[in-house]
């Protein structure tokens, strides 16, 4: 349950970075304007927020870990958002991000 809640955790918070930066991104660089900019900013605050429910105690192995979460998702998001078309060395670096990711979050540890 804890891994369950942790991936969920995981998607929350890359949807808020890759969504904020990307509000970000479409208010400067595509002229939409501040309020834009504005969405982006209080969604890349929640994304701070999302973090500090992750199970692991350890502020640096969660962020190391969603590092490769947001490799992964910000390839995800742009094929879905912008119609961007990963090569296969977009997929395999995201393919050896997220094992990295498991083995950070989810390998077994004696306390």
């Amino acid at each position: 349950m804890l891994i369950a809640r942790s991936i969920v955790l995981f998607a929350v918070a890359a949807l808020f970075e890759i969504g904020g930066a990307w509000l970000i991104w479409q208010g400067w660089r595509e002229h939409r304007g501040l309020w834009w900019i504005a969405a982006g900013v209080i969604a890349l605050g929640a994304y701070g927020f999302v973090a500090t429910f992750q199970p692991d105690a350890n502020f640096g192995r969660i962020l190391a870990a969603y590092g490769g979460v947001f490799v992964a998702g910000s390839l995800a998001w742009g094929m879905i958002v912008d119609k961007f078309r990963p090569d296969r060395y977009d997929i395999v670096g995201a393919v050896i991000c997220l094992a990295g990711v498991a083995v950070i979050m989810y390998a077994p540890r004696s306390h």
